[in-house]
């Protein structure tokens, strides 16, 4: 039987990365306030974006933190029902040494959200058609906003007018390898379809069962505003129809990617070749530049593969050939070749359990093949998921950061992953002799980040009322 979501109360952003809208600013906010703030995010219920529509203009959601949610007055059973991750925040010290947030990119060093910046309580994103509708989208809230206060402002680089062409900082097509939800319009049915459980509290996952979220006793919610518990308890649920959504500004040194493949790829006589230092900057990501995958195209970039996305890799490249076991890719989205059984319906399903959804926008100048002085550039990596630590801390810690991963020895993720103190190696394998290439230089910052919670607009409504 399909399940039904409930769009109307489900945020717009778990259905679609408003590609349509090219503008887009996010806001990091505190509350001074609590009472006037409450009043601020009453009105906004009213003009949040919902799953339901396909905004062609703005649209406009907004998350929380754990902290931010106590401020605003959410009842003690509530906040006792969040997951300890969730609680605990990104800069816990052994949650960031699980995610490789350590010397450059430790949260000591952030430009906010760390121990040494002013407090996040809410994120609120904001998009347009255009630059001058998000302006006017965000002179309009910040009218409003009262007892609030901006403690940033994250602008983000325009998309293309032509989606298609859409890259982020380094030079590759983004945003191809997306979960299909169940139950939203675009999924469809198959075998490849995600239960609505992994991304919205409040449904079936994977495992057939629903997510920890919170939960109150009925009494607290007196004038019956939140769902019932779709469990049996009774209970109201502030979790059902939310997700989690972690943000991190990950700075990309583009001018560093391209001086490394290019000196990796220089001939004997010390001259450059550009059509191998693309080739090895492919294999690094698993993907060419057009977003063509390896594992169909590897010897070129074929642009009519660009979107292609319905592989695997284990009957077609099971040892790494066309595609390297450790490229970014196929470190993030493993696909079928995972244990217990490799290129089977159980390698699959295990995969399904640690998928993110992805709604990442670019920062800084737009993508150059040429790439002069470096500058700060790089992507707001925004997912969200049910679950962050099987899900999105899981991708991070065990394929991503993994050194190990896939029976590798010494490689990390080639792009993200952490290298301390090992991880520094990329492998190539080829026949008759694979070839490793050490010292791999980190490419991506971690420059800041957040946990936050995307309620559902009835629970965005009832946090709107204050204490009961």
């Amino acid at each position: 039987m399909p399940v039904a979501l409930d769009l109307e109360d489900i945020q717009g952003l778990v259905a679609r990365g408003y590609r349509g809208l090219r503008s887009a600013c996010f806001l990091l906010l505190g509350v001074d306030e609590p009472s006037a703030a409450r009043g601020f995010l009453t009105r906004t219920s009213t003009k949040l974006t919902t799953a339901r529509s396909s905004p062609d203009d703005s649209a406009v959601n907004i998350a929380f933190t754990w902290e931010g949610l106590r401020r605003l007055g959410l009842p003690e059973t509530a906040l006792a029902g969040f997951p300890n991750e969730f609680v605990s925040g990104i800069t816990a010290p052994h949650r960031s040494r699980f995610l490789g947030d350590v010397d450059g990119g430790a949260p000591a060093h952030w430009l906010w959200g760390g121990p040494s910046t002013p407090g996040v309580d809410a994120l609120l994103l904001v998009y347009g058609r255009d630059e001058a509708t998000l302006r006017r989208r965000l002179d309009e809230l910040g009218t409003d906003m009262t007892g609030l206060s901006e403690v940033t402002r994250l602008p983000a680089t325009d998309l293309p007018t032509d989606q298609q062409t859409f890259r982020e900082p380094f030079g590759f097509r983004d945003g191809i390898s997306q979960p299909l939800i169940e139950g939203l319009p675009a999924a469809g049915s198959g075998a490849g379809v995600v239960r609505a459980g992994e991304f919205v509290l409040g449904y079936p996952n994977e495992y057939g069962l629903l997510t920890e979220r919170p939960l109150l006793p009925a009494q607290a919610d007196p004038h019956r505003m939140l769902p019932v518990d779709p469990g049996g308890s009774g209970r109201a649920d502030f979790g059902r129809n939310g997700s989690y959504l972690a943000l991190r500004q990950l700075r990309q040194d583009v001018g560093g990617f391209w001086r490394y493949v290019e000196d990796a790829t220089r001939r004997p006589d010390g001259s450059s070749d550009r059509d191998r230092s693309v080739a090895l900057a492919a294999k690094l990501v698993g993907r060419w530049p057009s977003g063509a995958p390896l594992v169909l195209s590897p010897e070129r970039d074929e642009p009519q593969f660009a979107a292609a996305n319905d592989f695997g890799y284990y009957a077609r490249d099971p040892s790494g050939l066309a595609c390297p076991l450790g490229a970014h890719v196929r470190r993030a989205n493993p696909r079928d070749t995972l244990d217990p059984q490799p290129g089977s319906a159980d390698s699959l399903a295990v995969n399904k359990r640690h998928r993110i959804l992805r709604r990442s926008r670019a920062y800084g100048p737009v993508y150059d093949s040429r790439p002069g002085p470096d500058v700060d550039r790089g992507l707001y990596f925004i997912c969200l998921n049910a679950n962050l630590t099987r899900q999105f801390e899981f991708v991070q810690h065990t394929w991503l950061n993994n050194p190990n991963f896939n029976g590798l020895y010494d490689d990390a993720d080639p792009l993200v992953g952490a290298r301390r103190p090992d991880g520094t190696t990329f492998t190539q394998p080829a026949r008759p002799v694979r070839r490793r290439f050490l010292g791999v230089p980190e490419f991506v910052t971690v420059r800041a980040g957040g946990y936050f919670f995307l309620p559902g607009r009835q629970a965005l409504r009832y946090l709107a009322g204050g204490p009961a």
